[in-house]
């Protein structure tokens, strides 16, 4: 187009050349004028810190197989080796209901190899058409970061792995999460808005079955450090400095003076001690006495205090926080009395370094949140007793869901036993029955209250969904739950 052509009249014409050769309003056209500069390069994305756990190399063991399940629906198995990560992938034959399970184990330690394993519930989950899967994680140690990514990208490559293995089968209609303990922080954390936003492998959950887990978060470290920080005190060494540089060095002292036979008998020193963990691990309960007295739970317990707050390098900074926490030392009102007051004010309160578990730039935090903020049907359940993972991280994740507006897709439960994770296989799959057929369109089921210090102190709480039916597959021995519901009255 010649853009005089497209001039008003001739008395502009001279005005339309040089807008012409301006490459200006008559229609554009060559022009000798220097291109414009190239646009700045986009800045270099600032690396994220490095941490002791990244350093951390770790082996998958890759297995030849897994054994069925004796009395189960055939089914095809298949192991292999994913990003670093075992896994096992479980699939009915025939009658595949078109949906999987994720299944989240829990803390395997600080060793180099990492391992796999089956769900509690796997009988049910294979009895009702489920297809299931489980990551090792890539890494050990409590890298819950790791576990929400290795379980999300065995999820996404479940189709892919089946046809490896010789059998079609189409993308999975629904995909449910569970685990235990800190896999019940994986599974509480995968579906929480934030995962979805952020994570690097990408599920959208359908329901969830956090089981004994840590839905807390990193309250589950400040409930430890409260433990230590009160046993140095009642113990005459005080923490004045944070971290306790010589912890082991005076640990013996320590249950020494508050023990008569640690760990499972404490003296009058120590009952204060015992009484200020029942306040902070969910308040008087049934189960608590005999949970304070399982070897099994103190030892876990003081496995895991005298850190310096980093979670033994998942983070690089203190994430301690202690100064939200009462200390209830006198048992021998319910009120707080001076004693309590003198006592709060005198010891030492662990602050958290700033932004010691923020977002990062390149995927989940180090210690994913569990904010409350998820929108699928959840149910927990939780042993009253359990002092490694303390009932109280239900009522962290009540209050939570509730401040989100959530707690409409939360029921929790309550199981009378004293052991981490001391669960019937029945209980877990009531559970995981439940949230389904709540999931598919059924009433919302029913739970128990977690947050009503009064009703959760009543000598038969936790009836409601305790299960006593014995299973090879239970994680509690069938014979020691039934000594232990001696103590209290029977239930209904």
């Amino acid at each position: 187009m010649n853009p005089i052509q497209n001039c008003p009249t001739p008395r502009v014409l001279g005005v339309c050349l040089a807008a012409t050769l301006a490459l200006s309003a008559c229609g554009g056209g060559g022009s000798d004028a220097p291109p414009p500069p190239p646009p700045a390069p986009a800045p270099a994305p600032v690396p994220e810190d490095t941490r002791p756990q990244d350093a951390r190399t770790f082996t998958p063991v890759m297995e030849t197989g897994f054994a069925a399940l004796a009395g189960a629906a055939d089914t095809d198995r298949w192991v292999g080796v994913l990003n670093g990560s075992a896994y096992r992938i479980e699939v009915p034959k025939t009658g595949w209901n078109g949906q999987l399970v994720m299944w989240a184990h829990g803390y395997a330690g600080t060793g180099a190899n990492l391992t796999v394993g089956n769900p509690i519930m796997r009988r049910y989950l294979l009895a009702n058409g489920y297809a299931w899967a489980a990551s090792s994680y890539s890494k050990n140690y409590y890298d819950v970061r790791a576990g929400v990514e290795d379980t999300n990208a065995l999820a996404n490559k479940f189709v892919a792995l089946a046809a490896a293995n010789g059998r079609t089968l189409a993308a999975p209609s629904k995909i449910f999460i569970t685990g235990v303990s800190m896999g019940g922080h994986i599974t509480a954390a995968a579906i929480e808005a934030e995962a979805q936003a952020n994570a690097v492998n990408k599920v959208k959950y359908n329901g969830a079955v956090p089981m004994c887990g840590v839905v807390g978060d990193s309250e589950l470290f400040n409930y430890f450090a409260g433990y230590q920080l009160a046993a140095q005190q009642l113990a005459g060494l005080p923490m004045s400095s944070f971290p306790q540089a010589d912890f082991s060095a005076i640990a013996p002292a320590i249950q020494a003076t508050l023990w008569t036979t640690f760990p499972t008998q404490t003296n009058a020193i120590g009952d204060k001690l015992k009484n200020i963990v029942a306040y902070l691990s969910g308040g008087p309960r049934p189960f608590y006495a005999e949970g304070w007295a399982n070897a099994s739970n103190q030892g876990n317990i003081w496995a895991s205090i005298g850190g310096d707050g980093t979670i033994n390098g998942i983070l690089t900074a203190n994430v301690l926080d202690t100064t939200a926490l009462t200390y209830k030392v006198d048992a021998s009102s319910a009120s707080t009395t001076a004693l309590d007051t003198a006592f709060n004010n005198s010891i030492y309160k662990i602050k958290p370094a700033a932004d010691a578990n923020r977002l990062r730039r390149d995927g989940l935090r180090w210690i994913p949140q569990v904010a409350g903020d998820f929108s699928v049907p959840v149910v927990t359940i939780h042993t009253l007793g359990d002092l490694f993972v303390p009932f109280k991280m239900e009522q962290v994740y009540a209050a939570r869901a509730k401040a989100k507006g959530n707690d409409k897709w939360l029921v929790q439960r309550a199981i009378r036993d004293v052991g981490h994770c001391a669960f019937t296989a029945a209980e877990a799959a009531k559970a995981f029955d439940d949230m389904a057929k709540w999931e598919a369109g059924g009433l919302k089921p029913a739970g128990d209250d977690v947050s009503t210090a009064a009703t959760v102190a009543q000598p038969g709480y936790g009836c409601t969904h305790t299960i006593n039916t014995p299973s090879a597959e239970d994680y509690t021995a069938p014979a020691a739950r039934a000594a232990l519901q001696a103590n209290y009255p029977a239930c209904p």
